[in-house]
């Protein structure tokens, strides 16, 4: 069996819609051969490339056709490719934690890898190199809180906004949250502390 009917035979089994990355075949032959057997699957129709060396077998819909995955989990899958740390910033952070309903149309992300840029669809990744004190943070959470927060600026954060975050922060770990505390700046810690159950430091 060659070692794209070897591939087929496990993409086959697999739920449709979940991404495929040359990495998950690799215990079938060289990277080189992995790439391009996937290569071609993708030329045949069986799989399709969302993204450089990212593809996926999309699932069906009856109204709309192929449903494709989300910018939002191609970045994911790359992060997890190349084993960098990555933290959504400006818009994508105030959309993730809800604070804002307009889904940016390009997403930044602070990472330790290599800068770039990767359009899916319409909508583009950028990764953006950083200090690694910018990727310290521990919490899911907090760690899009500091970039929100950051995006709205100093003295512009609504009472409305500021009660979404505490709430949100309160679901966090109280050992991650006051680790990440120490990382923001001084106007962000005041906001941050106040989830927090004693409401200090």
């Amino acid at each position: 069996m060659s070692i794209e009917e070897r591939i087929l035979k496990r993409i086959e089994v697999l739920p449709l819609g979940g991404l495929l990355l040359p990495a998950d075949f690799s215990d079938l032959g060289s990277s080189e051969a992995v790439r391009l057997s996937l290569f071609r699957l993708a030329k045949e129709g069986v799989i399709k490339r969302v993204a450089q060396g990212i593809y996926v077998r999309p699932k069906e819909s009856s109204l709309i056709g192929k449903l494709l995955p989300t910018a939002e989990e191609v970045a994911e899958a790359i992060a997890k490719r190349d084993r960098i740390r990555t933290v959504p910033t400006g818009s994508y952070a105030l959309n993730a934690l809800g604070l804002s309903t307009q889904v940016p149309m390009n997403i930044v992300l602070l990472t330790d890898g290599s800068p770039r840029e990767i359009r899916v669809g319409k909508r583009k990744i950028k990764f953006k190199k950083t200090t690694p004190k910018n990727l310290l943070a521990k919490g899911k959470i907090s760690r899009l809180v500091i970039q929100a927060l950051k995006e709205i600026g100093n003295g512009k954060v609504t009472d409305v906004e500021e009660k979404r975050i505490v709430d949100l922060l309160r679901r966090e770990a109280e050992k991650d949250l006051r680790h990440d505390i120490a990382l923001a700046p001084v106007w962000i810690q005041k906001v941050m502390k106040k989830a927090l159950n004693d409401g200090k430091d």
